[in-house]
Parts: structure tokens; C-alpha cells; sequence
């Protein structure tokens, strides 16, 4: 998959925030999570910008965002720039999309500092705990052992991890695509620098807040999700008062590589519900 490069950053607390707008209509932003990027929602995307108005953003320490080492990449800082970012785009109340970690980078701004949404769509999103692979574990406890690991060998490892989040199997150019921003000297340093950041504490600390939350909320989720189980989304259905929830069948955690077709139309149509 060839994704065009985000065309615009901004500056916040000395990190740059690479970024971009695509479509016209009511706003939607969609979050990554880890170990991925914008360009894995860039397809989606460009379906959702026939009928909206789309902001992509990389995270800071991911994608095409600035990567230095002094910075904290973990779920606290990225919340209190999500919060600030719908500031500087001028978005009151956006519908927001978010995948993975980018569910806690949600949440967090939601309940925490201040963001409300038109609408908050949670798809394969860590909101709850236990989360994390046992791979994630291992190198939680070891990201200083393996920051040092040959290239070679750091590629194979990232490239084994990454074929795991899919259910039905990832293309070549697909995988070159999610693993290219973590090569080289600061990509594999920043690759192990967020697992070293990712701390169940800045989910737990939301949880019992979910009850507060008002705005319109679905959950989607890929039922052969193996990083997280689908009862993760039943478990947060319950959580969110009035949340609905939709499975998609054969489709593990890389649902936007899995079932493209089937979750660009689940978001169309909870967006369009949303809008009219």
C-alpha cells in the first residue's frame, strides 16, 4: 500500500505533529494506536472524505511525528494533546474514530481534560484491563535489551509481531508500510520507547469514568481479534451507558487491513446516523 505523506505539522510542548485534512463535510478525527500510524486509516479515509471532513494525525513518537528520545510518548501526554489539538483545528464537537490505544487517547481527553464529541465511534480500542500481548510484555520489561538488537534481527521481531495483529493475513507492501516507521536508528529506538511508556494505569484511571460519558457511542470490534479479545468490547458496551456494538466477522486487530470493505461501511453508517 503507497500512502501520500501527511502535508502539514504543528508545534506542542516541543513535539512536531505531523497532520492532514482530506474531504468536506461535518468533522470526523480518526486515532491511531500502537505500533501503527495515520497510514493505516488513510484508505478509510479517503471513502469517509466524500461525505466529511477527515483530520488524520500521526501521535507524537509514531509515523511521520517528531521521535526524540527526551519526550514522553505514553497515554497521558497523548490525551492532553488530542484535547489540545481539537483547540487548534477549531472543532467543538467532532465525531471521533479511534483504533487500538488511540480508544484511551479518547477517553482520556473525553473524561479528563474537557473534549466533547458529536460522536465516538471505539473500534478493537485498549480502553480496559489486562491489555497487551505477551510479546508487549516481554519487551516492557526489556525495551533497553531490545533497543539494542541488530537490525536484522529488530526488523524480523517487528515484522513477526505485526503479522499477528491480522486475522486474515497481510500483504507484503501492506506489512513494509506498518513496519518502515520503526527502521533505522530512532525508529527502532522510539519502537521500544512506547512499549517501555505503556502503563495499564492511564486506562485504570479512566474506567470508572466511563459511566459519564453522554455522547453517542459505538463499539466495533473484529471478532477474531487476538491482541484483544472481543470480550473486551462487551465488557466496554456495558460500561458506556446507551453504547451499541457491532462485530465484524473474520477480522482480527488490524481490522482496517482485515475487512476494509466491510468496516468503511459500518463507519459510513453510524456517521451518516449521526448527521442527519
Amino acid at each position: 500500500m503507497t500512502v501520500p505523506p501527511l502535508t502539514q505539522t504543528l508545534r506542542w510542548r516541543g513535539r512536531t505533529v505531523a497532520w492532514d485534512l482530506l474531504g468536506d463535510g461535518p468533522p470526523v478525527v480518526l486515532l491511531h494506536g500502537t505500533p501503527w500510524s495515520s497510514a493505516l486509516w488513510r484508505p478509510i479515509a479517503e471513502v469517509l472524505a466524500e461525505r466529511f471532513t477527515v483530520h488524520l494525525w500521526d501521535m507524537p513518537g509514531y509515523g511521520a511525528s517528531s521521535k526524540d528520545p527526551d519526550h514522553a510518548v505514553d497515554l497521558g501526554v497523548q490525551g492532553e494533546l488530542f484535547a489540545y489539538l481539537l483547540g487548534e483545528w477549531g472543532l467543538d464537537r467532532p465525531h471521533v474514530v479511534a483504533h487500538d490505544f488511540g480508544g484511551a487517547v479518547a477517553l482520556r481527553a473525553r473524561l479528563l481534560h474537557g473534549a466533547r464529541y458529536a460522536s465516538l465511534c471505539l473500534v478493537d480500542v485498549v480502553a480496559l484491563s489486562p491489555w497487551g500481548s505477551p510479546f508487549f510484555t516481554l519487551v516492557k520489561e526489556h525495551a533497553d535489551v531490545f533497543a539494542q538488537l541488530p537490525p536484522a534481527i529488530h526488523r524480523g521481531a517487528v515484522e513477526a509481531y505485526i503479522r499477528g495483529a491480522s486475522h486474515r493475513g497481510l500483504a507484503d507492501d501492506d506489512l513494509a508500510m506498518l513496519v518502515e516507521p520503526w527502521l533505522g536508528d530512532d525508529g527502532q529506538a522510539a519502537f521500544y520507547r512506547q512499549i517501555a511508556q505503556a502503563d495499564e494505569r492511564f486506562t485504570d484511571e479512566v474506567e470508572p469514568l466511563c459511566g459519564a460519558i453522554d455522547d453517542p457511542t459505538h463499539i466495533v470490534w473484529g471478532t477474531d481479534d487476538t491482541w484483544i479479545p472481543v470480550d473486551r468490547a462487551q465488557r466496554l458496551q456495558r460500561a458506556i451507558p446507551g453504547a451499541s456494538l457491532s462485530l465484524i466477522e473474520d477480522a482480527g486487530h488490524l481490522i482496517q487491513l482485515d475487512a476494509m470493505a466491510e468496516l468503511s461501511a459500518e463507519l459510513t453508517r453510524c456517521l451518516d446516523a449521526q448527521t442527519r
